[in-house]
This record gives structure tokens, sequence and C-alpha cells, in this order.
């Protein structure tokens, strides 16, 4: 999920959603510790989801410079240091719980002091169990509840940690399921801790469940963002009454829907920069490792960079199509070489091209180059390192015809050609193009034909399920008329079957742009 705006409407905050957070976890959580504690450095634990949230939004130097000299996993067994205080940030769970009263109960806590943050609100079941123990109570520094429990993975965007959601809400076993409660209730109050963070009262929307007439039952997934927009707003009222400052009217807009207004976006190819290294990369969230010189110059090493808002180049680049963001890179690195005097020197000795690596090397003995060079190096190589994954499994031609799918231009005909004839394309990509396929004619799977599609691209039975699940997804068959008798058509020639228009005065000088998602920022 994402916002439209870096900007926050209640008060003129014009700081970043991640840097909204970011300050909120050391400012509002580790520096507000320092008022009643006696001790200078601190101990930071968390359960392995917290961890993560610190870990999108703060880097370890920012945590050192608020105090913390150790990060501790609440689940290792930990070294007692009893002159030094601690600060739990932690999941309002019973496992969470106990392992915090192991800690600090007895004779012999594992720390001096301990100040407790929850990362969403508290069960007051569990508020009485730290309670009901006598020895624990007077070594509580702070009690509070932080309402911060999401992924912050940019500027403007977050993410709930849901991974298996479309499983868990949209399955056929999704009915009476016990998973189907628990991720729509996680879920919102995730997603509500956004507007704490943000200090934003939304005013919610959400799609309604349409069904055809009145003798056709509404199932529970028809009712996801439903179900969601109420756990929602209970959980926005809820802070009306305990958060500070909390706004008492609406301030913004929030909309649910759920993927069935556009199962296309996450399965077709983009080719933004971003798109393409998340689509094409071995990456870890944000992490992508390279292999760059090492210091003797004997090999290489590798190292882990994150590719995120500290990094102009990527901020700078990251929505623009993939063969503009290669041109704007060479530009770049053109114009650097044409400043940098040592560079043009270096060129004129060899009397050719400059490389990458010659460049690295030089530039060893010039730090103030060095910082600016890394960077563009290592776009350099990733852009690189794309354009020849989509020369090489032929992307050109599958995003071609996955976008000629979309607006109306190719279909079961050129759908079987494709698989006939371009036989290099990995399994990958043909399952990608039936699941497109199948979004767009889910009546094209009936029966067998969906099989012999499947047979003829070489696929697995267990792919034919992924395939078939987009059928799940579909809403009511809306297309097949519900009147009688017949009618006349004067229009000879075949209209396209197109699932989005095309866009009229927003023409691109890019190939394989003109796909655009239904909802959009």
């Amino acid at each position: 999920m994402s916002f439209d705006s870096d900007t926050s409407s209640q008060g003129g905050d014009h700081r970043s959603f991640l840097q909204i957070t970011r300050d909120r976890l050391l400012f509002e959580m580790l520096r507000s510790t320092r008022k009643n504690s006696k001790s200078t450095w601190k101990v930071l634990i968390m359960d392995k989801f917290t961890v993560k949230i610190m870990s999108y939004a703060c880097k370890m130097a920012d945590i050192t410079e608020e105090g913390v000299s150790l990060v501790e996993d609440l689940y290792k067994r930990r070294q007692p240091l009893p002159s030094l205080d601690a600060i739990y940030f932690i999941q309002p769970t019973k496992e969470n719980i106990v392992m915090f009263l192991s800690d600090m109960s007895g004779r012999s806590p594992l720390y001096k002091k301990a100040y407790v943050f929850f990362s969403s609100p508290v069960h007051k079941e569990l508020v009485a169990q730290i309670k009901k123990d006598s020895s624990v109570l007077p070594r509580i520094g702070a009690l509070s509840e932080m309402n911060l429990e999401y992924f912050a993975i940019d500027s403007q965007g977050f993410t709930t940690d849901h991974e298996r959601a479309l499983e868990e809400l949209f399955s056929e076993n999704a009915e009476g399921s016990h998973k189907y409660n628990a991720c729509l209730n996680t879920m919102a109050t995730r997603i509500s801790t956004v507007f704490a963070s943000l200090r934003e009262f939304p005013r919610v929307h959400y799609r309604v469940a349409k069904t055809i007439d009145a003798s056709t039952m509404t199932t529970l997934r028809d009712l996801v963002p439903t179900k969601l927009a109420a756990g929602v707003w209970n959980c926005l009222a809820k802070y009306k009454m305990t958060i500070p400052e909390f706004p008492q009217t609406e301030t913004c807009e929030l909309l649910i829907v759920d993927r069935s207004i556009d199962q296309i976006a996450p399965i077709i190819h983009e080719w933004t920069y971003d798109a393409m290294c998340h689509d094409l990369l071995c990456m870890d969230g944000n992490k992508y490792v390279h292999e760059v010189p090492s210091k003797n110059g004997s090999a290489t090493e590798k190292k882990e960079v994150l590719l995120e808002d500290h990094d102009p180049v990527w901020l700078e680049l990251r929505h623009a199509h993939i063969a503009d963001a290669s041109e704007r890179l060479h530009d770049k690195m053109t114009h650097f070489v044409s400043k940098n005097k040592a560079a043009q020197l270096h060129q004129a000795r060899n009397g050719g091209e400059l490389s990458t690596r010659d460049l690295q090397k030089m530039v060893q003995a010039l730090p103030q180059y060095s910082d600016q060079i890394d960077k563009l190096s290592l776009h350099v190589e990733i852009a690189g390192k794309l354009n020849n994954i989509i020369r090489e499994q032929c992307l050109r031609d599958v995003g071609q015809l996955e976008q000629d799918l979309v607006f109306g231009d190719a279909g079961t005909k050129e759908v079987i050609n494709f698989l006939r004839t371009q036989l290099g394309v990995s399994r990958e990509n043909k399952l990608r193009l039936l699941m497109i396929y199948a979004a767009l004619n889910p009546e094209k799977f009936e029966s067998d034909k969906g099989a012999k599609l499947m047979q003829l691209a070489g696929l697995s039975d267990d792919d034919m399920i992924a395939v078939n699940n987009m059928r799940c997804l579909c809403g009511p068959d809306t297309k097949k008329s519900t009147g009688g008798g017949f009618t006349l058509k004067f229009d000879v020639h075949k209209k396209k079957h197109a699932h989005r228009k095309e866009r009229t005065g927003e023409e691109s000088a890019w190939a394989l742009s003109r796909f655009y998602p239904v909802l959009e920022v």
C-alpha cells in the first residue's frame, strides 16, 4: 500500500512516511527512556517481527546514537546485564509476555529496569498477567503501546507482511477457516497503526460485494473488503479515545479493495527500473548482492547494497522505463568522465573507452569521487544485467503478447502460435502468460480447454492449479445477457475484446509501456 503524497494533511507535516516512522522509533520510543533512566547505555530487545519493523526504518548507527549499546533477540539465550536498563519493543502476544516476565522476575533479573513498548494494542488480560508478578512491577520504567506494526518499505509505501493473504482469504477452503478471520484481524490492526503514526483519521471507503441476483449467495471471499474496512474502523474508533492529539474528525481518505479489481497487475511484466530489479534479480527485499574488486585488486568480493531512498541514483531512476534508465545512466557516466580530469587523462592515455572496472581502480586515490562513482557503477552493472536477462529470456516478445492480450490486440490464436514457436521462453514466463490469459478469459479454461493449453506450454499439474486459481478471484460473470430473444447486429467489423482502454494523449517513446494498473497513485 502506498500514499499519493509525501505530506500529511494534519498540521502540515512535510516529512515522508518513512521519516515519520523512523522518528517515532528513535525519538518517541528510544529517546523517551532517557528521562527516568540512570543508565547511559541500554539493551534493545525485539522479537522476529519487530526487528523487521526497526530494520526497514532505521540503521544501526541511528539506534546506537540513541544510547543502545546492544541489540538482542527476545528468544535467544542472553547474558545477564543487571547494571543496564532494557528497552523491549515486542508484539503483545502471550508468548512474548512469558519471555519478558522470565527475564525480569525473581531475585536476579537480567536487567536493572525494563521499558516495554508494544507494537500494537495489548489485551487487558496480558496487562493483568504482568501486574500479577509483584517482583516485576517495580522494575518497569514504562509500559506503552507504540501502535506501529508495519514495514515502511520506502518514503511512501508500507506492507503488513501477509504474503499468504490471497491463499488465506480467497482459497476454496477460506469458508469457515480460522486463518481467514486471523488474517483479516491482524491486517486491520496493522493498517490502523499506519494512521496512528500519521495522526490521521481516515474516511474509510470499501468495495461492496456485488452479486448478479438475489439468488446468488455472497461468499466470504466477496466480503473481504467489507470485513477489513469494519476492522480498521473499529481500531480507529479506539484510537480516538486513547491516543493523545488523534483527530476526532476525518482528515483523509482510505480506499479498501481486493485483488479481484485487477488480477493482472502483479503478474504482467512491468518495465520500470524498480519493477525489473525486483522481478528479475535475486533480491531479498531491497537488498542486492554484487561483486566488486577487492582492496588488494587480486580478486572480487561480494558486497551487499540497499536500493533505497538514501541512494540518489535509485531515487531518480526507479520509476523510469528500463530503456530510459539505461540511457540516463550512460549519460551520467559520460558526464562524470567529462568533468573528472583524472578520468580524462586515463582515457587519453589508453586511447579508448573507459571501463567501469578501470574507473573504480582509478578513483581509489580520489575519495571525493568515490561515493559517486560507486553508485553509478552499481546501477550501470544492474542495468546491464537486466538488459542481458531481457534479451536471454525473450522478454520483449513475452511482454508484447501480454500487453496485446490486455488491450484486445491478441487472443487464443496468438497465444497458441506463441507457445508453439517460442521454445526458448522459460516455464515461469509461460505460466505468467497463461495466468493473464485465464484472468482475462476464464471461460477459455472450462472443461479440457485449459488442460490442452497447459500441455502445449509444457506446464505441470501444479502450474495448472496456479492458473485455475486466477478464476477464484474473478467476480460473477456479468458478460452473459440475462434477457431473452435475440438482437440484430449491423456492425460487421470485429470489435476488440479489450480489458484496458488506450490512454489518449499519453504516447510514450518507449515500447511496452502501454499497460497501467486499474488503481494508480
